[in-house]
């Protein structure tokens, strides 16, 4: 059974950038909004949502990798104690690990196997990730542009899992990679979390992710809309309780590949109330208060209609 513990905790997190409009005036655009969040020791926690609402910021805002033109408030804890930059600095690449989207984070002049090794780890352990991930015995010797864009993806990752950590962010972590190995990838984080690491992953590959996740946090705007079992996310959209969860998975190849009319509302221009409500069928005059998250049904919503 697993032991339930809080990993990593984000509540009323809320992100904004300090930036200017026109001339020399300068305007907070907050693109994150009052977002909660809990990953537990051996638990995957599969973040979704379209392009634009705030995944990765999410990750960038925990790791404290935002630019300094960033505004954070609200509380981040890390087994229970404030996960500030100091506390960061320590434990980044040990207890905690960073999957980053983008492949340029590999230091462009260091070989490959000194950068995965690190300072804690063995050239045979290197050698063991290596072959589990498809790699050859001459990659450790390679720079980084010599690499293929799924041979770099592959180095990340075997960068992040080879020091155990108790806790991985990965955001994106399979673009690049065919469906054996991104699912191998998968396969290893769900090995990861049934030992008791605590996985927060970002993707687009809804498909992947329910194949491995234990819940599934659905992004819109810059919030978390509704997060629930990804045994609802499989049943299909009568399990799930927010409108957008709904629509979210109706636009799945595999499904009735409806797509939803409208656009997500940008971050400058957001409306009162619920931000889904432009785009929703179920708008009433409740929807333009805020609108808090709710458990309905074992799983939490941002929704009044909610049942």
């Amino acid at each position: 059974m697993k032991e339930s513990q809080c990993i990593l905790s984000v509540e009323d997190l809320v992100v904004a950038f300090n930036m200017y409009e026109k001339g020399f005036k300068k305007k907070d655009l907050e693109v994150i909004h009052k977002l909660s969040l809990e990953v537990n020791r051996g638990e995957i926690i599969a973040v979704v949502g379209s392009s634009g609402s705030g995944k990765s910021l999410l990750a960038h805002a925990v790791l404290n990798l935002l630019p300094k033109n960033a505004k954070v408030s609200g509380n981040i804890s890390y087994k229970g104690k404030t996960l500030d930059a100091k506390v960061c600095d320590k434990i980044l690449g040990r207890e905690i690990a960073f999957i980053p989207q983008s492949v340029d984070y590999l230091d462009p002049l260091m070989k490959v196997e000194k950068q995965v090794r690190g300072i804690f780890s063995t050239k045979e352990r290197v050698h063991q990730f290596f072959n589990r991930y498809g790699l050859g015995e001459d990659t450790g010797q390679k720079y980084p542009f010599q690499l293929s864009g799924g041979m770099a993806r592959r180095v990340l990752i075997s960068s992040a899992v080879i020091q155990n950590p108790e806790l991985i962010i990965a955001d994106e972590p399979t673009p690049g990679l065919n469906i054996e190995m991104a699912m191998e990838t998968l396969n290893h984080f769900r090995e990861l979390a049934d030992a008791g690491t605590a996985v927060l992953m970002i993707t687009h590959d809804i498909d992947l992710a329910l194949q491995v996740a234990d819940r599934i946090a659905v992004f819109y705007a810059g919030t978390i809309v509704e997060s629930a079992p990804t045994a609802d996310f499989l049943a299909g959209k009568e399990a799930l309780r927010h409108p957008y969860s709904k629509a979210f998975i109706e636009a799945l190849p595999q499904n009735e590949f409806k797509p939803l009319a409208g656009t997500q509302p940008y971050a400058g221009n957001l409306p009162t109330g619920c931000l889904f409500a432009d785009r929703c069928a179920h708008r009433s005059e409740n929807c333009i208060k805020d609108v808090a998250m709710r458990t309905v049904r074992g799983g939490d919503v941002r929704c009044t209609h909610a049942t």
